[in-house]
Formats: C-alpha cells, sequence, structure tokens
C-alpha cells in the first residue's frame, strides 16, 4: 500500500511540474507566408530536422507541432543529469487564401534527472533567438 501511495505522489507532482512547465513560455515568433498549408507543414518539418530538431508529437489535423527537448548546457552522467533544456511548440494554421502562418514557441526550463524521474523548473527569458532562426529558415527554404 505504501508504494502505491509513493507512485500516486510521484505522479502527481510530475503532472504538477509538467503543467508549470507548460504555462510557462514566452511569446511566440509568427510569421505568415504566400504558400499552402501543405507545402508550409511539409518545409517546416524539414527545417526542424535540418537544424537538429527532433519530432516528438505531431497534429497535422490540428496544426501543431512539438520537438524533443534538447540540451543548452546540459550535463548528462548517465543516471544523472543537470542543466538547461528547452524544446519548441510550432503552430502552423491556414491564414487566409493561398497564405500560412507559422508559430514558434520555446519552452526553456532547467531540469535535474535522477534516473527516470525528472524536474523540471521553467526559466523566463526575452530572448526569441531561437524561434526567430526556425522562422526565418522556413522562410529562406519556401
Amino acid at each position: 500500500m505504501k508504494r502505491i501511495a509513493t507512485l500516486v505522489l510521484l505522479l502527481v507532482l510530475l503532472g504538477a511540474s509538467a503543467a508549470t512547465l507548460s504555462g510557462q513560455t514566452g511569446e511566440p515568433v509568427t510569421r505568415t507566408f504566400n504558400a499552402s498549408l501543405d507545402r508550409v507543414w511539409s518545409v517546416t518539418e524539414s527545417v526542424l530536422k535540418s537544424l537538429g530538431w527532433e519530432i516528438d508529437e505531431r497534429d497535422r489535423a490540428v496544426g501543431w507541432i512539438l520537438t524533443d527537448s534538447r540540451g543548452v548546457e546540459f550535463k548528462d552522467y548517465g543516471v544523472y543529469g543537470e542543466g538547461t533544456r528547452h524544446k519548441l511548440r510550432v503552430t502552423v494554421k491556414a491564414a487566409g487564401e493561398g497564405k500560412t502562418s507559422v508559430s514558434v514557441e520555446r519552452q526553456l526550463y532547467k531540469e535535474e534527472r535522477i534516473l527516470w524521474m525528472k524536474e523540471q523548473k521553467p526559466i523566463r527569458t526575452t530572448d526569441r533567438s531561437v524561434e526567430t532562426a526556425v522562422v526565418d529558415a522556413i522562410g529562406r527554404a519556401l
């Protein structure tokens, strides 16, 4: 019974950490391109991959792509890791006849990991260089 209570507490804490993280993002960088939704979607996936961002989840019907997290200044010692990480949420939406809007939002956070347990604390930032670089690359590829 004690194991179940500990497991439930751990899941609640991890869920609270994820909820806090998702609410602590900067303003997205948004651009509208003169191209179809299908073209922009495929170019966006290609650009993310070429920039080294692995795609974790995608939902084309809703219009969003989530990337895996990457280390900014992260040290990984196998069973233990700590440092700063970030990940992207990219939203691709139709913006009228032959136009498509792309928004890139970055989540920056400090992470400490022991085995499979992670603690993530959001970091506020006004630096939008990563988001801008992604939308600029999409624009060049189109």
